[in-house]
């Protein structure tokens, strides 16, 4: 039996009626909520909390499954980040046991789904390609509980495009940092970690990040496709619990020493 719904794409229909795992797949099933923001790797262990199937088993897809998506082409297999950006975020029933490449299809059936031709519209305007705009997306996840995603998209935006001299070019984001540490959402960073080499370092980097960094919902892609015009290039969280902008770095350190500063 297969449970098929009218809003299927072709990607969704052939991955539900080709559900196998070698004896392993049984009739029940599990409802599974992926939260905004979780990266790949959080996906899969949540997906095997939840006995779709197991970490080593999804890892394995993730890493090298020849998933059939336009929006994965160029991107290398032999690393879960190639997946990153396009688990969309949502609730999903699975069979106990499911394939691993049929799970995973599912939630990049709902991103292909959900970027329909409107947003998709809106991306080949922008003159950025999907997987920046999905990168962008995922740094604002990041960074805001999303009251001021296109506020936090146009600080990223003028750094990309206007550098100034004090910021020229680098977008010096912390949760970018921490996804190539893979230090786990939430660490406390130091001086010395800002100073590793890796190619999530955008202290050390001009530009985007070479994937996104996390899963960002419809809230997040939207802000990236439509930032805000502001003239600001730094915020910092306050003790109010908002972002305060600023658009020079001599306003930006008399916010951080103005006792406002959360720290």
């Amino acid at each position: 039996e297969h449970t098929l719904t009218s809003d299927m794409d072709y990607h969704a229909l052939i991955s539900n009626m080709k559900n196998s795992s070698g004896g392993s797949l049984s009739a029940e099933t599990v409802r599974v909520t992926i939260p905004e923001g979780y990266t790949v790797a959080q996906t899969i262990a949540l997906l095997a909390e939840k006995k779709v199937n197991t970490v080593e088993a999804l890892t394995e897809a993730a890493e090298s499954y020849a998933f059939d998506y336009d929006f994965l082409n160029g991107a290398e297999s032999g690393d879960i980040s190639r997946l990153e950006g396009f688990l969309f975020p949502d609730t999903y029933d699975f069979y106990v046991g499911e394939k691993p490449s049929s799970a995973l299809s599912k939630l990049m059936a709902n991103f292909d789904l959900k970027m329909n031709e409107e947003l998709l519209a809106a991306v080949n305007e922008s003159g950025y390609s999907l997987r920046e705009i999905i990168t962008v997306a995922s740094l604002i996840e990041e960074e805001t509980d999303g009251t001021d995603q296109k506020r936090i998209a146009s600080v990223i935006y003028n750094r990309i495009q206007n550098p100034s001299a004090e910021t020229v070019g680098l977008l010096q984001i912390d949760a970018a940092l921490i996804y190539g540490l893979e230090y786990g959402a939430g660490a406390q960073l130091t001086d010395a970690d800002k100073e590793i080499d890796t190619p999530y370092n955008l202290y050390l980097r001009k530009g985007l990040p070479p994937t996104p960094i996390s899963n960002p919902g419809m809230d997040a892609i939207k802000a990236a496709l439509n930032p805000e015009d502001t003239g600001y290039y730094y915020y910092a969280l306050g003790k109010d619990g908002l972002h305060h902008y600023s658009k020079t770095y001599s306003d930006h350190v008399a916010f951080l020493n103005s006792g406002e500063y959360a720290g």
